[in-house]
């Protein structure tokens, strides 16, 4: 691809983006792309050190390659899920196979997979549509945050399309604290009906 400079960082739509690749320049190089775009992007050589500093600064959105040293993409993939399930993966790798790019989106959620050499706009395409779709997931994510783990288990069951009185022979509770529940969970989400809270968990 293209070695580009660097320009201005931030923007609307912009977010934080990892470039994770073995090969230094390349690395680099997908990093001042994606600045120029509008996004706050670092590369790393190892998904390891990452790892261990995630939690600190979680991304909007990954761009990894598949193959690497002991940690290879699909395996880091799995690991920040655990830690973030509300960011995006891209995948790129130098030796495209058809099982890689089916398990890629079926088994590892990525957004694409994509060969190198890259395509530049199908990759800025592929993450500008990463950021947007984990900034809805955080959304998400903090307006259950705060619901307690009783409010929890009646969330999922109302999402699933269960009535205030299976839900309470679920969960041994009367039908009017599941009444309550319902009641605080619209407050603490902001949603209006069964239709929003179902739109929420998705």
């Amino acid at each position: 691809m293209t070695d580009m400079a660097a320009g201005p960082i931030g923007g609307e739509g912009g977010g934080l983006v990892y470039v994770v690749d073995d090969d230094p320049d390349l690395g680099a190089a997908v990093a001042r792309l994606l600045c120029r775009h509008g996004h706050v992007a670092k590369p790393f050589l190892d998904p390891a050190p990452l790892l261990d500093v995630y939690a600190d600064a979680p991304a909007h959105c990954i761009v990894t390659d598949v193959m690497m040293g002991d940690i290879d993409g699909f395996d880091f993939a799995d690991r920040v899920r655990i830690a973030d399930p509300a960011v995006a993966i891209v995948f790129m790798t130098a030796w495209p196979t058809t099982a890689n790019a089916v398990d890629s989106v079926r088994r590892y959620g990525g957004l694409d997979y994509l060969e190198k050499p890259i395509d530049e706009d199908r990759l800025i395409a592929a993450v500008g549509e990463g950021v947007a779709w984990s900034k809805v997931q955080q959304a998400a994510l903090a307006r259950t945050a705060t619901l307690t783990p009783r409010q929890r288990q009646v969330f999922d069951l109302l999402v699933k399309g269960h009535n205030n009185q299976a839900i309470a022979a679920s969960l041994d509770i009367s039908p009017k604290t599941v009444e309550d529940h319902r009641a605080a969970i619209v407050a603490k989400t902001g949603t209006n009906g069964i239709a929003q809270l179902i739109a929420l968990a998705r």
